[in-house]
């Protein structure tokens, strides 16, 4: 016998329930939620927003994108999740700020062009926090402390002599240091631990003794993430190349190649310290350009050493793909970028604004014109009328 719902409207509201009851489980089941009961967004959607699937991977030639320099002074401090954007010029981090405002003070008398960066002071890495780690010439100094900051720039960087209030100890094997400023940009911050993790593993997995891998603050160029730094000895010589738009996949590659047989990878490449020309040395022994603390001396944001940079090097800053801003809080200034802008680039400015000024001219002029010609036609007309009315 078949049953009419109508008759029996009870039947129709179990049939519902389970027919409602039915979709609810087939759509909990697709959002895949945890046992826990908590939900959040998959992570791919960071990896693409952020990380090693963003779209602008691999959108720009990487070779001169950095900027020139012959001596990098790292300052290791606390970790990278403690810095905060500007961890160079913070109240709140004196010896940082006070290192950094040393360096500006005496920057006529410095005699290369030196770059600060800060990198973590982590223990299991054998760095404490006021090391301060010198290359090329691959130099350590021991818990640099704020009274004597002074006497340490002067001796040091200004002079280049041993410091009388510390021993020096030399170091060896290679230094890797990844951009994980976190607070500064938030595709670093993505990048830089992924990429930290991957080089110790890779390295524990090959037996490398002798490569050490370190958190680095901003070294410019946020839309290159993953960045990071490579300092080895090759032919009795201390390279320091830079390389961007490293993914996890890329780890291998350079231990076996770059570090283990000082080759160059093209298509990551960014720049050598000692070479101020764009041109990729034939060797790994032949120096050119990476990122930093400029100390001749701005923060690389304020670099504008070459018409190829892009701007997050020198205080423009980070847009991302689709109009998703990864920085922090860097805000584009319009002085700067006038001071950035090339020869040609003003003349043509120039020209535009002229134009503009002359077309408001021109419009101002037109409006008068229209004005006193609908005022002549307004004056006629009352006139007109005026006489009529007269006869």
């Amino acid at each position: 016998m078949r049953t009419n719902h109508r008759t029996f409207p009870a039947i129709q509201f179990a049939t519902s329930y389970l027919s409602a009851s039915s979709r609810f489980h087939s759509l909990c089941m697709a959002t895949a939620v945890p046992e826990n009961g908590t939900t959040h967004s998959p992570v791919v959607d960071d990896n693409v927003k952020l990380g090693f699937q963003r779209p602008e991977m691999y959108s720009e030639k990487l070779s001169g994108t950095a900027i020139a320099y012959d001596r990098h002074v790292i300052l290791c401090y606390k970790t990278h999740d403690l810095w905060p954007s500007r961890v160079e010029s913070s109240d709140s981090h004196p010896l940082p700020k006070l290192l950094a405002g040393a360096l500006k003070a005496r920057k006529n008398d410095i005699p290369v062009k030196t770059l600060l960066t800060i990198c973590e002071g982590r223990e299991d890495a054998g760095l404490s926090d006021g090391d301060v780690l010198l290359f090329p010439e691959m130099v350590k100094y021991r818990g640099l402390k704020e009274p004597d900051i002074i006497s340490f720039v002067d001796e040091v960087v200004v002079n280049r002599k041993p410091w009388s209030a510390g021993a020096q100890e030399t170091m060896t094997g290679s230094h890797i240091f990844v951009c994980a400023h976190s607070s500064r940009d938030k595709r670093c911050g993505f990048c830089g631990p992924i990429l930290i993790n991957k080089f110790k593993e890779e390295t524990v997995l090959r037996g490398l003794d002798n490569v050490s891998v370190t958190a680095c603050s901003h070294v410019g160029g946020h839309k290159y993430a993953g960045n990071l730094i490579i300092y080895s000895v090759r032919d009795k010589k201390v390279c320091g190349h830079w390389f961007g738009y490293v993914t996890p996949n890329d780890v291998p590659e350079l231990l076996d190649n770059h570090i283990g047989k000082g080759e160059i990878i093209d298509r990551i490449w960014r720049g050598q310290m000692g070479v101020s020309a764009v041109k990729k040395p034939q060797k790994t022994s032949e120096p050119s350009l990476p990122n930093g603390i400029d100390l001749k001396i701005t923060e690389p944001d304020q670099q504008a050493s070459s018409p190829i940079q892009d701007k997050e090097n020198n205080g423009g800053c980070c847009q991302g793909a689709n109009g998703f801003s990864c920085c922090r809080d860097e805000t584009p200034s319009t002085e700067t970028e006038t001071e950035t802008q090339t020869e040609p680039e003003k003349e043509v400015n120039n020209a535009i604004s002229k134009f503009n000024i002359l077309t408001a001219e021109w419009t101002n002029y037109e409006v008068f014109t229209a004005a006193a010609v609908i005022g002549a036609v307004i004056t006629i007309t009352v006139a007109y009328s005026f006489y009529k009315r007269l006869r």
